[in-house]
Order: structure tokens, then C-alpha cells, then sequence
């Protein structure tokens, strides 16, 4: 299989050659660092196959609430459950903060190097390289530790990389082994295995009543949810010239909603939903590893390369970058 130098990267950042054969993988070898837990190198040049004995530590306390996600749609569906803050940490642990005490806890259970992370109400979600879906409880009768291992959602093969809840109380987990999993939260159990992507799998986002997926084969693909089995169908297919990293979506000042799509190629790409309009295009001089929006109404939206972030923000007619540090 052939790689372009932008799939190689993220490969690379998967885990080396065990999601992607080069040429020399005869000659390469394992991180000593990695194997001993402490790499701090991103991404390192040597390979990270094996996981370190790790931990996650996580907090929180309150009780549900609706919110907007992460994917910056607004979904009545999607609740937070406590308010706490997590943040995606290299070194094969997860950690988070409560917002409103600034404390932290501990979550039992082994993790090795965490891709994506999930709320639903009182539920805490991880996706790990060795494609094990980890599922903590929030539980205020315990006092030393509110979160107790719930269950372990085994399925993919490869690491999970990217996690959205949508409506119905579902999970969507998406992989480097190419396959889109749904899970039902309630009984914590596999629904629907997707496997019309031919690639990896980088990216999910639920919009309404629809499903978004990005991957490295260069396709957007819009999965209609509520169809008369309860499956998932693919409605449109949408190609781009360079393989693709994330989504994200917000809307414009006009209440418009506008798909984000890191592509391989250091750049942002804005559409229309659900025409698939095209409406600029942002660069960046490395590649884009991180994209998030700002708060509702702002207009505001951010990403990150290896040389620091860029703040965008939309006028009447366009989005224009407003600063970068």
C-alpha cells in the first residue's frame, strides 16, 4: 500500500508501522522511552507498539445537563455529565478538571495511549490504541472516587481514534482498522459494524439527524440515522483530493451551519450543510493537528499546527484569520 508523506504523518502519529508498513520497518525499532512509559517525543521517529502499564485520572461532580459538544452543533441529544473538563495527554493517560472545584480523581481500570474521549450523562468514554472502548460511571455515593469502571466495549481491531454520542443515546466509534461502530449507551452493546470507508476512519460528527465521517481514502460520507430498521445509510458521498483529518462544526452569523474539514494538505475547508458549498479555504504552514469552535453565537473558531494556532473568526461574507500567536 502506498503512502503520500501528509498519510505517512498521521499514520506515524497512530503508532508507527503498526498502522502503517514502510519500507525500512525491517530496520526500525521500539522506543526505548515508550516502552518505559515516559516518551514525551510527538511524534517520536522510533516505533510505539507496545503499551506501558498506564493510568487515567479524571474528576467531576454535579448533575447532567444539555449541552453543545464538541463538534460545536448544538444536540439535545448529547448531555454532559459532570462538569468536568478533559484534555487528550501523550504520555498513555487521560486527565481531567473539575471547572467548578479545580480538584481531580482517579479512574481505575488500564489505558494505553487515548485518541478520544466522549461524555453522556454520566458516563465517561475513551478510545484506546488497542481498539478497546473504556466506559466509566459517575457515581456522587462514592466518596473517594466518583467514577467506577463500567464496562470495556471491545470490537475494533485497530486503535479508535475518534468518538461522537448523536441521538437515540448512541455511541459512534470510528478506527485505523477502517470500520465505523454503533453502540447503544444503554446496554453498552454493539449495534452496527459501517465499513464503506477503504481507509482510516479519522473523524465522526453528528448533525441532527445525520451522521458526518471523514477519512484518510479523501471522503466525507453523511449517514442518515433514522431509517425505518434503525441501521445507519450512507446518503452522500463527497470526495476531496487529499485525505482528511477532522470535522467540526459551528454555525456562521447568519445561524448558517458550516462543516470545518482539516484536509492533508495544511488546510481548512469551510462547506455549506447540507449542500456541500464550498466557502474559503484556510492554510497553514504545518499540519493542522487540532480545530475546535468558540462558544455559541461567537463566531469564532481556532486551529492548531506544530507551529502554533491560528484564531479565526466569520464577517458577513466569509471566515478571515485574526491572529495567531
Amino acid at each position: 500500500m502506498c503512502f503520500d508523506d501528509g498519510k505517512r504523518r498521521v499514520y506515524n502519529r497512530l503508532g508507527g508501522s503498526s498502522t502503517a508498513p514502510t519500507e525500512s520497518s525491517k530496520n526500525q525499532k521500539v522506543c526505548y522511552h515508550w516502552r518505559a512509559g515516559r516518551c514525551n517525543c510527538y511524534p517520536c521517529r522510533f516505533l510505539h507498539g507496545e503499551l506501558p502499564d498506564s493510568s487515567a485520572t479524571a474528576n467531576g461532580s454535579g448533575a447532567p445537563k444539555h449541552f453543545s459538544d464538541d463538534s460545536g452543533f448544538s444536540s439535545l441529544a448529547a448531555k454532559r455529565g459532570p462538569n468536568y473538563k478533559n484534555t487528550w495527554v501523550r504520555k498513555t493517560y487521560q486527565k481531567a478538571w473539575n471547572t467548578q472545584t479545580n480538584s481531580d480523581l482517579t479512574l481505575s481500570g488500564p489505558v494505553g495511549q487515548v485518541y478520544a474521549m466522549a461524555t453522556s450523562d454520566d458516563l465517561l468514554l475513551a478510545g484506546s490504541q488497542d481498539g478497546t472502548i473504556l466506559a466509566w460511571k459517575f457515581n456522587a455515593l462514592i466518596t473517594n472516587n466518583n467514577f467506577e469502571a463500567a464496562a470495556s466495549l471491545k470490537g475494533h481491531t485497530r486503535a479508535v481514534v475518534s468518538l461522537a454520542v448523536g441521538v437515540g443515546n448512541r455511541l459512534y466509534s470510528s478506527s485505523v482498522d477502517h470500520s465505523i461502530k454503533v453502540w447503544c449507551l444503554d446496554t453498552l452493546q454493539c449495534l452496527q459494524t459501517l465499513t464503506e470507508h477503504t481507509d482510516v476512519v479519522m473523524s465522526l460528527l453528528c448533525w441532527e439527524q445525520f451522521l458526518l465521517s471523514c477519512s484518510l481514502d479523501q471522503t466525507i460520507k453523511v449517514w442518515w440515522i433514522a431509517t425505518k430498521n434503525g441501521g445507519l445509510e450512507v446518503t452522500h458521498t463527497h470526495s476531496e483530493e487529499h485525505g482528511l483529518l477532522i470535522l467540526r462544526g459551528m454555525h456562521d452569523m447568519e445561524s448558517k451551519p458550516v462543516l470545518l474539514c482539516v484536509c492533508n494538505d495544511n488546510s481548512v475547508k469551510l462547506y455549506d450543510l447540507p449542500s456541500f458549498s464550498e466557502r474559503g479555504k484556510i492554510f497553514a504552514k504545518q499540519d493542522i493537528r487540532a480545530i475546535e469552535v468558540g462558544p455559541d453565537a461567537s463566531g469564532l473558531f481556532f486551529s492548531g499546527d506544530g507551529i502554533g494556532f491560528k484564531v479565526c473568526k466569520w464577517v458577513e461574507a466569509e471566515a478571515e484569520a485574526i491572529g495567531k500567536s
